[in-house]
């Protein structure tokens, strides 16, 4: 089956999305989503966390509960709360929950590195739940720490670190490609390209180089498409940015990257 592995949902908020740009500060739903992926040929996507509250854990979890098409929720807890074991042990009870994500780019790199944070880490294999790491470009480095701490962990990249794609492949980017994909258990999410081009003006060739990079540094066997969607919308529509992963792939990798790494990572 084929997967959307990252989308969001919200009731638009300033306060709690305040990163949002001025044309997404709207309303997303499932009602809006549906169509896009049967149009697409998607059986259904991952929805990922966009605010850092159990409040929206929770909403994401009844959306999960009573939308067919949603088949798994990478949701937040704190994961350097004390009673970090106590809050997993909660939401793992409910099967749509398949993972967790912190917004490390409103933190310093360095914060993955924190002896309480990993306390949190460790404690995810216990509930056989997998961790989206969420960093900008610059603090990669940590990732790569990190992962190499949890080699029993299950990770996957989201948006393929962030890269600057209008400044082109950096070799600290490419660097730490290589190192998170030269271990097994880390995944990558071809996600997030188009929103990072700047001023949201790109050519498909443009992101050739980046997706030439993560290929050969995770091989096709760990790459899964995520549209992003809403947060897309910005510099492209839903089939746009498909389209920049279906032709650069082959068929026999797109089967894989477009569902079936998906379905074996989040365990669907």
């Amino acid at each position: 089956m084929m997967i959307d592995s990252h989308q969001h949902f919200w009731q638009y908020d300033p306060e709690k999305y305040s990163w949002v740009v001025e044309d997404l500060r709207r309303d997303f739903s499932p009602e809006d989503l549906q169509p896009l992926l049967q149009e697409n040929g998607f059986e259904g996507s991952i929805l990922v966390q966009a605010d850092q509250s159990e409040e929206e854990t929770v909403k994401l979890l009844e959306l999960a509960n009573s939308q067919f098409f949603i088949k798994g929720v990478v949701g937040w807890i704190d994961l350097t709360a004390e009673n970090v074991e106590e809050r997993l042990e909660l939401y793992s009870r409910d099967p749509a929950f398949k993972g967790v994500r912190h917004t490390v780019w409103d933190e310093k790199g360095e914060f993955m590195l924190e002896p309480d944070f990993q306390r949190g880490i460790a404690s995810l294999k216990k509930f056989d739940l997998t961790y989206d790491i969420l960093a900008f470009d610059y603090q990669l480095s940590s990732a790569v720490e990190l992962t190499k701490i949890f080699p029993e962990q299950s990770f996957v990249l989201d948006h393929m670190g962030k890269p600057q794609v209008s400044k082109g492949v950096s070799e600290e980017w490419k660097r730490n490609m290589i190192e998170l994909g030269s271990q097994s258990n880390v995944y990558c999410k071809v996600s997030g390209l188009v929103t990072e081009a700047e001023n949201f003006s790109w050519k498909e060739a443009d992101f050739h180089p980046f997706l030439e990079t993560v290929a050969t540094a995770f091989g096709t066997d760990r790459l899964m498409f995520g549209s992003d969607w809403p947060v897309c919308l910005s510099a492209a529509s839903y089939k746009e940015v498909i389209q920049v992963v279906q032709e650069f792939f082959s068929e026999e990798e797109r089967e894989k990257i477009f569902g079936q790494n998906a379905a074996r990572f989040y365990n669907l």
